[in-house]
């Protein structure tokens, strides 16, 4: 089998890893302990968004599409992430969740536009 078709693997790697970046700078501009207990309370809500979404995205197929794909995708992290932070009763202010917007915006759209240049290079 071709390496290739298991590619979508390494930009869920990086998704996920990207999850890890947002909780751990988050954390690091509030001052806030830097341990991985810390880090993790912040990241799983997101991490298993990403999971989620890529699933119902098709991730494995999708995973450099930008429109709609990329778009769904993120709404899905975020608001799954916001909704999953709530329920396991840690705050969701308003301002935290623009900031989450924003920055998981970057990281996935930008991710998806980074993956859209290999995939033209591999054809």
């Amino acid at each position: 089998m071709s390496m290739q078709r298991f590619v979508w693997i390494l930009w869920l790697i990086v998704d996920l890893a990207l999850m890890v970046v947002f909780a751990t700078t988050g954390r690091s501009s509030h001052n806030e302990e830097l341990s991985a207990g810390g880090i993790f309370q912040v990241a799983w809500p997101f991490m298993v968004a990403v999971v989620i979404a890529f699933a119902v995205t098709r991730g494995w197929e999708t995973y450099w599409k930008i429109w709609p794909h990329g778009f769904i995708y993120w709404g899905l992290v975020v608001i799954l992430g916001i909704l999953l932070r709530v329920i396991a009763r840690s705050t969701a202010a308003m301002p935290f969740i623009l900031v989450t917007a924003g920055v998981l915006f970057l990281f996935l759209i930008g991710r998806r536009m980074i993956s859209g240049l290999f995939m033209r290079h591999r054809v």
